[in-house]
């Protein structure tokens, strides 16, 4: 992308519009992003509320059907509800705009410093979003943002390994099993092939940090990963939990939500992080600094952050929120059913927080996968 270096590896993955009706410069620009819309009216405190606010987020990543009829009838704002398929998706949206075309954004965390450096994040009104003190201490100190400058974070989680449990002798409880595996996984396994992922296994095995930028230790992470793929069914970030309940699969490096969804339709799947650590990931919200409506946009930030829609968000994604009264509110049922929802806060806080690699270290990461992919 000739905006952003950063972002010269994801040219290649903004093309067309997504399934779900994104929306396009002229189609920003006439909506959400311009103050001239509709004159519906809603007032929340002493700000009111109205006109379109254009969203873009993950598909199947809220309960939209329920949170924004609720939010429209609550506020009075008219959603334009937008989808993305990936993070590179929305940045490469983002960028052809010129930072223009969405109000609001929902983004990986490392995605959020890029933002703010293209000048088009917004700092956020804080004093226009009051549920900020339902979110957890950690959530307000997160390495990407701290003190949520600049973003908020939405849901949070980890990787590990996801495995079947009536299919294998022993616990998968080290990265080492990609690299040198039993005889019985030979084969049978999947890793992430998203360059932020791709190189973890190999990363923490060696004891490197997840956000490494030295060449020595991503090309030693390079060749542990490369020994690995050997032994791979593939590289897989979409249909290895499906491959996992067909029994294809016995082992799959995936994030903790993504093992539910195979949980769902086979209870003998379990989840997990391996004894040399994992990452701390987050999906964060993000104001557009060319937003008319940033008071709508603010307002449904707000709105996310209530207890009940945390807990609508959890229980619908099978990913945990760092809004804390959302969070303990999810049914108890949900959370032996799905237990990773259940993983202890002070289990997560002690994985490695993922925070922007800067130009450079992107390239290089970059470059590494490419490497790997190639070989």
């Amino acid at each position: 992308l000739a905006a952003l270096a950063a972002f010269a590896i994801v040219a290649a993955a903004c093309g067309g519009d997504d399934e779900g009706g994104e929306p396009t410069a002229a189609t920003g620009a006439a909506t959400g992003a311009t103050a001239e819309t509709g004159a519906a009216t809603g007032a929340t405190g002493e700000t009111e509320l109205g006109g379109t606010l254009v969203i873009s987020n993950w598909d199947l990543y809220m309960p939209v059907d329920d949170l924004i009829p609720a939010f429209e009838a609550e506020t009075g704002v008219t959603v334009e509800y937008a989808l993305h398929q990936t993070n590179e998706d929305i940045m490469g949206k983002i960028t052809a705009q010129n930072g223009e075309g969405f109000d609001l954004v929902f983004v990986s965390g490392p995605f959020v410093q890029p933002l703010v450096d293209q000048g088009w994040a917004a700092e956020i009104d804080q004093s226009k979003i009051p549920n900020l003190a339902n979110l957890y201490p950690e959530a307000t100190q997160l390495p990407h943002d701290p003190g949520n400058v600049h973003s908020v974070p939405y849901t949070w989680g980890t990787t590990g390994i996801c495995y079947r449990t009536d299919l294998v002798s022993e616990t998968p409880t080290s990265w080492e099993i990609f690299r040198n595996p039993p005889a019985e996984l030979e084969g049978k396994m999947t890793m992430l092939g998203t360059d932020r992922w791709l190189l973890q296994p190999g990363l923490l095995s060696n004891g490197y940090s997840v956000n490494t930028t030295d060449p020595a230790e991503i090309e030693q992470a390079v060749a542990w990963t490369e020994e690995a793929k050997g032994h791979l069914l593939g590289f897989d970030d979409i249909t290895f939990y499906s491959k996992l309940v067909s029994g294809e699969a016995l082992a799959v490096h995936a994030w903790d939500g993504w093992c539910e969804y195979g949980r769902l339709d086979e209870p003998n799947i379990d989840f997990v992080i391996p004894d040399e650590g994992s990452d701390l990931w987050v999906d964060t919200m993000v104001v557009l600094e060319s937003s008319q409506n940033k008071d709508a946009a603010y307002a449904f930030i707000d709105f996310i952050l209530e207890a009940t829609s945390g807990k609508a968000v959890s229980e619908f994604t099978f990913y945990k929120v760092p809004n804390a009264p959302g969070a303990e509110s999810v049914d108890p049922a949900v959370l032996e059913q799905f237990p990773t929802l259940a993983i202890p806060s002070e289990t997560l806080f002690a994985q490695e927080p993922q925070v922007d690699l800067g130009t450079d270290g992107i390239t290089l990461w970059t470059d590494a996968a490419t490497q790997i992919k190639a070989g």
